[in-house]
């Protein structure tokens, strides 16, 4: 009985089981650092792929994003990357989103561009402005994203094999105002900074964000354009860049700065949409689960599949399991120390891990915010109960809506100054 006792424990602790997983990206991780160490920006300081810049398409997709796209396209505008243009697509937003669009691009002649369609979702305003688009790299992103001058520069250097087909950069949270953004931006350095260093190693980050992600043009021909019938079309489409037999690759110092959710609702209702999008991506592509013919990528798909969507019903069993056996047992199984239940809970694991992901990603300033990770279980049960949902809005066919985020255009980092004076 001990020892069953003591498996539903463990089940039942979400955060001690995220940090088994993550501890075994570890290695990995500092073998980037090493290799990133070692190589350079190339002759041209664009990437060994590159012997100089290569003309670059930035394609922001917005609807109802009056609040803060001007902020983001001016951050892109400010870019020290030349060769640049911003193709901003209205997805027939019924605010003034489209005459900011229009201000701008008569503000940046020659550089900002404002298209506009009819209503018909993320996903077809981003193949509307890649269709339009002119670069032979495409960076797509989302409309809140703040951007630093170098950032689609070291973007690009992350192009640092013709095997890459497309890279990931590296996002945080800007609005740094509230208790549950200050909690994301310390523990999203372990999900990005750290997990994303490893699965890059292995071959096998599974997706490409979709507040800054860059595709090499050739590659968007070959595998086609976005799918307008998933809530995670930047998810499909990093599968389908890997299924083609392309790496995605990570670039940590390719920074952008986007709105986290800032009330647990809004937290609820994005976590829900990615996790309806993973197992949407699951399904399109079920013949790559588990398959080796798709290298390691294919095998991490399966341990992916088990990790994220069949872990939260063995939690859930296990949390009836604790339920049955207090109700046999009683409670004297259960550890008597405070001690006992920080080390069941995985804190000094969990807190190493952090240490580790803030030291990588240099992020020194979020310290300040470590106040909040007694908060941590509580968000990792949270995310538990979103895959539920997710599994069964989906088993219900629920409509794909996009719930995305309420924007507040705040802006908390310091020195990401906006022209009209908003910022730190």
């Amino acid at each position: 009985m001990a020892f069953v006792a003591a498996l539903v424990l463990v089940l039942l602790v979400p955060l001690a089981a995220a940090g088994i997983v993550r501890f075994g990206m570890v290695p990995f991780a500092l073998v980037f650092e090493v290799r990133a160490r070692r190589s350079g920006p190339g002759p041209a300081g664009y990437g060994p792929m590159f012997t100089e810049a290569p003309r670059l398409s930035v394609v922001v997709p917005a609807f109802e994003e009056a609040r803060v796209i001007d902020q983001c396209v001016r951050s892109i505008a400010r870019s020290d990357y030349p060769h640049l243009e911003i193709v901003c697509v209205d997805d027939g937003s019924t605010d003034d989103t489209f005459a900011r669009m229009q201000q701008l691009a008569a503000a940046h002649p020659g550089v900002v561009r404002a298209l506009r369609q009819a209503n018909a979702g993320k996903g077809a305003a981003l193949n509307t402005g890649i269709a339009a688009a002119a670069g032979e790299v495409l960076v797509l992103v989302d409309a809140d994203g703040v951007f630093r001058p170098d950032t689609l520069t070291m973007l690009v250097r992350g192009f640092r094999s013709p095997r890459i087909g497309a890279v990931c950069g590296n996002d945080r949270p800007v609005n740094l105002d509230r208790t549950l953004t200050r909690l994301l931006s310390v523990i999203s350095h372990v999900g990005t900074g750290l997990m994303r260093r490893g699965l890059d190693v292995l071959g096998c980050l599974p997706v490409v964000s979709g507040n800054i992600g860059a595709y090499r043009r050739d590659v968007l021909d070959r595998v086609g354009p976005l799918r307008t019938d998933t809530l995670g079309e930047d998810l499909e489409l990093t599968w389908r860049v890997h299924r083609a037999g392309f790496q995605v690759a990570f670039a940590p110092q390719a920074l952008v700065y986007a709105e986290s959710p800032s009330t647990l609702r809004g937290l609820w209702r994005q976590r829900v949409r990615w996790a309806r999008g993973l197992l949407q991506a699951t399904e399109m592509h079920w013949p790559m689960v588990g398959n080796p013919r798709y290298g390691a990528f294919g095998v991490y798909l399966l341990f992916n599949m088990v990790t994220q969507v069949i872990a939260p019903f063995l939690q859930l069993s296990a949390a009836v399991g604790v339920g049955w056996l207090i109700a046999v047992d009683g409670t004297d199984w259960l550890p008597r120390t405070w001690w006992a239940w920080v080390l069941l809970l995985g804190v000094p694991a969990s807190l190493a891990l952090l240490a580790l992901a803030l030291a990588l990603d240099r992020a020194v300033d979020d310290l300040r915010h470590l106040w909040t990770v007694p908060l941590w279980p509580l968000y990792s049960t949270m995310m538990t109960f979103v895959v539920l949902d997710a599994v069964r809005l989906e088993l219900g066919n629920a409509e794909n809506r996009w719930n995305k985020l309420e924007r507040t255009g705040t802006v908390s980092v310091r020195g990401l100054s906006d022209d009209d004076g908003r910022g730190s």
